[in-house]
């Protein structure tokens, strides 16, 4: 089986996304790039019962390669992020993870940019836009999800959720989990009063000290 542990892997990640509660239902998605070739998670599969072999593979262009169950309908959006989004520190992409998660997709019809109420919004770069509204599945969404992007790694979905990319799974998904987080914040301090933000200068100072964080 071609691409046998990113199978695995999205597997594995899809039932975290789930007990994480990141995604209810077959809603939201993950896919990892190898080369030419992209695994994606199956469109309405219940994630707890996703094997492997139930994974497709697909070509950059969405043909595809191997497997029995079609594709998530955001393929559109994961094949313009390996083909179109540039890592801010030319890092590699090499995984992408679209969520529906509770409080960003909350933010979402509140703001056009995630409020910098913690450095770690730095995880996703010097801000977290929210892409304009499109419908799902749609070119006009993939669209709107890569101009929100720029030099971003993560954005906001209006009305939808959020999506982030990384040079493994693992990354991809804690930049969506921090993302997450920073907007559970902002909510609830927003619920309590009016939180003090944190300057656009100390979100760039973070993002700069964040390039040499954690063990090599």
């Amino acid at each position: 089986m071609i691409l046998a542990e990113e199978r695995f892997a999205i597997c594995e990640y899809a039932r975290k996304m789930t007990a994480d509660g990141l995604v209810v239902g077959t809603s939201g998605n993950i896919s990892v790039r190898s080369g030419e070739l992209v695994a994606v998670t199956p469109t309405g599969v219940d994630y707890s019962s996703l094997r492997s072999q139930d994974v497709p593979v697909v070509s950059l262009d969405g043909s595809i390669v191997d497997g029995d169950l079609r594709p998530t309908s955001e393929l559109p959006m994961h094949l313009t992020v390996y083909t179109k989004a540039v890592d801010p520190e030319g890092t590699p992409v090499n995984a992408v993870v679209h969520t529906h998660s509770v409080n960003a997709t909350a933010v979402s019809t509140l703001v056009e940019e995630v409020p910098p109420i913690h450095y770690m919004l730095a995880a996703i770069g010097e801000s977290a836009k929210v892409a304009r509204y499109a419908t799902y599945g749609t070119p006009e969404l993939a669209d709107a999800m890569l101009e929100a992007l720029d030099n971003r790694r993560g954005c906001l979905l209006a009305n939808h959720g959020t999506i982030t990319y990384g040079d493994s799974l693992h990354s991809a998904y804690h930049r969506a989990q921090q993302l997450e987080w920073v907007c559970q914040v902002w909510l609830t301090a927003r619920s309590a009063g009016s939180p003090s933000l944190l300057s656009q200068q100390e979100i760039e100072h973070v993002v700069e000290k964040l390039r040499g964080y954690g063990q090599r």
